[in-house]
């Protein structure tokens, strides 16, 4: 396949899956996550030392690009936040630079005024699809539902920053912890990831378009499938990347969750201004290598 020439337009899917342990990764078969790694890289995120081991907090750190310190989300309920000052790459984009992006998610906080929310204040689009209830069951027809809304979105639109979010795994592993049922559903959201690339393949204008691709959790589980400690289990999380500006292979140094959103600025061609004051930077880039949207 020839390199992508200079002019090519450069879009960015940010895929969120919640919970879903390292270790596992080693263990299961997630063929559509391993094509990422495998085009780029596939790295262990520490969660820093000062952030709670749990969504709200986790969440908020990798799509504003700022610690808890600034963003003011220390927990699942969102109250008291700083989003005004650190907002989403999502609205920041959005409302600066006039860029179309998209989320969409089943989690009440991430999208609509429920305790202390919205996390993504004023995207392009949202959509929002929230569980029947609050069981793995109804969680996994959130994310399929989910899947297909950004499947549409993705093949029918043109967002430039898009992030979805997948909330099963994490849902499984409070009430079944981290067994097979919980190993199913990771499984189950790597076949997801499978259809959200296939979507970007299938755009009519992908020829002349440079998708960079992020899949990252917020955090991990203990056994018996809870979090908010300090074990080793709880707070590796991970990051998985592929683009125009990554050979193969593992980066150069050490990556952690703030530097998510930088990434997405960098990949857009989008300076950061430092009146931002972003805890996070861009990856560690090497050579642009070919590319094209693992399979």
């Amino acid at each position: 396949m020839p390199a992508i020439p200079d002019a090519t337009a450069p879009r960015v899917l940010v895929v969120g899956i919640d919970g879903v342990r390292y270790d596992m990764l080693r263990e299961l078969p997630t063929p559509h996550l391993d094509s990422v790694a495998e085009a780029g890289f596939l790295a262990p995120i520490e969660v820093d030392a000062g952030t709670p081991t749990m969504s709200g907090p986790c969440w908020a750190t990798i799509v504003t690009g700022v610690s808890p310190a600034k963003h003011g989300i220390w927990g699942n309920n969102f109250s008291g936040n700083r989003l005004n000052v650190f907002p989403d790459f999502a609205t920041r984009l959005a409302q600066v630079d006039r860029r179309r992006t998209f989320v969409a998610a089943g989690w009440e906080p991430l999208m609509i005024q429920h305790d202390g929310g919205p996390l993504f204040k004023a995207p392009s689009r949202l959509s929002f699809i929230a569980p029947a209830a609050d069981t793995p069951e109804a969680w996994n027809d959130c994310d399929e539902q989910v899947t297909a809304e950004a499947v549409h979105v993705l093949t029918s639109s043109d967002p430039e920053a898009s992030f979805v979010y997948l909330g099963a795994v994490d849902e499984t592993a409070h009430f079944l912890g981290c067994g097979p049922e919980y190993r199913q559903a990771v499984l189950r959201a790597d076949e997801r990831l499978g259809r959200l690339l296939a979507a970007l393949r299938s755009r009519t204008t992908y020829a002349d378009e440079a998708w960079t691709v992020i899949v990252v959790t917020d955090h991990g589980h203990v056994d018996d499938g809870g979090h908010g400690g300090d074990t080793v289990e709880e707070r590796t999380a991970w990051v998985a990347c592929a683009g125009p500006r990554f050979t193969p292979g593992l980066p150069g140094g050490t990556i952690r969750h703030p530097d998510i959103a930088a990434q997405v600025y960098a990949s857009l061609g989008r300076p950061i201004d430092p009146h931002w004051t972003l805890d996070g930077s861009p990856f560690p880039a090497t050579s642009p290598a070919e590319f094209a949207v693992p399979r």
